[in-house]
C-alpha cells in the first residue's frame, strides 16, 4: 500500500509493521510470523546457494573476483575465532557456525534496503493484511538465534566439564559452596542476561532502521519538494545503515564465539 493515499502516518507504518501470521490453536503464544519464517529461510537457502556456487567453481590458480571475496570472508571469521577460541580444533566447529551466523545475519539485516512499497505490491498478493521482510527487526527471529546459541553455550559447557561439572561450577561458582544460593543467583543472571543482550541488541539497531526507512520513504510521497529532501535523506541513512547491517551482523557473531568459547572455560 503506497502512502499518500488517505493514510495518516501512524496508519502508514502500522501497516508495514504489520506481520503476516498463522494461528496454531487459539494463537496468542503459538501464533507464527510466516514472514520472518519464510524471509529467513528463503535467505539460509540464499547464503548456502552462494557460498556453494562459489566452492564449485573455485580453482587452485589465480583466483577470480567472487573467489576472492569467499576467501577473504573465510579467512577474516577464521581470524575472529582463532583469537577467541582456544579449546581445541576451531575448524570442527566454531568457526563454520561463526561463518553461517554472519552471513546468514547479514542477508537478513540486508533486507532493510528493500523499498517497502515496492516490495509490498507483491508480498499483498499473497499476504493482504501485511507481510515483514525483514526478519531481524522481528524480536522472535533474534530471539531464536540468541536461545539456539544459548542452547549450544550449556550443551559445550556440559559437554567439556560433564553434567556433575557443570552443576558444580553452577551451584559452587565464585562463591564457594556454603553460599549456594548466591552462587545460583548470579550464575542465573549471567545466563538470563547474555540471550537478552545477544538477541535485544540486534532487533533493537534492525527496527530502529526499518521505523526510519519508513519515515523517509513517506516523505518522500509528499511532493516535489518531499520527494528531494526525503530521497537525499533516504540515501544518506542507507549509506549509513550499511555500516550498522554490517556491523550488527559481526557483534551478533563474535558474541556467538565467546559465549561458546565461555562455555569450555572453568571457574572453580
Amino acid at each position: 500500500m503506497a502512502a499518500g493515499k488517505e493514510l495518516t502516518p501512524t496508519e502508514y507504518i502500522s501497516h508495514h509493521l504489520t506481520h503476516g501470521t498463522a494461528k496454531l490453536g487459539d494463537g496468542g503464544f503459538w501464533t507464527l510470523h510466516v514472514d520472518s519464517l519464510v524471509v529467513s529461510i528463503l535467505l539460509g537457502f540464499v547464503g548456502i546457494g552462494f557460498l556453494w556456487w562459489v566452492v564449485k567453481g573455485a580453482t587452485a590458480g589465480v583466483p577470480g573476483k567472487r573467489q576472492a571475496f569467499v576467501e577473504l570472508l573465510f579467512d577474516f571469521i577464521d581470524e575472529q575465532a582463532k583469537g577467541i577460541f582456544h579449546h581445541g580444533n576451531r575448524h570442527a566447529f566454531i568457526a563454520p557456525a561463526a561463518l553461517t551466523v554472519f552471513v546468514w545475519v547479514l542477508l537478513m539485516n540486508a533486507m532493510d534496503f528493500l523499498p517497502v512499497d515496492i516490495v509490498a505490491k507483491a508480498t499483498h498478493l499473497v499476504a493482504p493484511d501485511g507481510f515483514r521482510i525483514v526478519p531481524t527487526a522481528d524480536v522472535n527471529t533474534t530471539f531464536a538465534l540468541a536461545l539456539t546459541v544459548w542452547l549450544l553455550m550449556i550443551f559445550f559447557s556440559i559437554a567439556a566439564k560433564g553434567l556433575k561439572g557443570w552443576l558444580h561450577e553452577l551451584f559452587c561458582a565464585p562463591f564457594g559452596p556454603w553460599m549456594f544460593p548466591f552462587n545460583l543467583l548470579f550464575n542465573a543472571i549471567e545466563y538470563i542476561s547474555k540471550p537478552l543482550s545477544h538477541s535485544l541488541r540486534l532487533y533493537g539497531n534492525m527496527y530502529a532502521g526499518e521505523i526510519i526507512f519508513l519515515l523517509l520513504w513517506m516523505w518522500a510521497a509528499t511532493g516535489i519538494v518531499g520527494t528531494i529532501f526525503g530521497s537525499v535523506l533516504a540515501l544518506g541513512w542507507a549509506i549509513f545503515h550499511i555500516l550498522i547491517v554490517a556491523l550488527q551482523a559481526y557483534v551478533f557473531m563474535m558474541l556467538t564465539i565467546v559465549y561458546i568459547s565461555m562455555a569450555h572455560e572453568h571457574h572453580g
